[in-house]
């Protein structure tokens, strides 16, 4: 696969990514958190605010793998 086309393709799978992230992790935290401490909220968003950037880091190095390596 050419690699401005993996690139074009990566860019909306990131985009997908971040915009489907934040809404599972909001709506977990509004459903799950509404009667929990401060001390809840704090945790679960520092967690979940760093964990979306395990798939991102998949998707970059998927994006810029050289062009005739497709054995990962």
């Amino acid at each position: 696969m050419p690699l401005r086309l993996r690139k074009l393709i990566g860019t909306f799978a990131l985009i997908a990514l971040v915009v489907l992230y934040a809404l599972v992790a909001t709506t977990v935290a509004t459903y799950r958190l509404a009667e929990s401490p401060w001390w809840v909220h704090l945790i679960y968003f520092a967690v979940s605010g760093v964990i979306w950037v395990l798939p991102a880091m998949w998707i970059i190095r998927w994006m810029e793998r050289p062009q005739g390596d497709e054995s990962n």
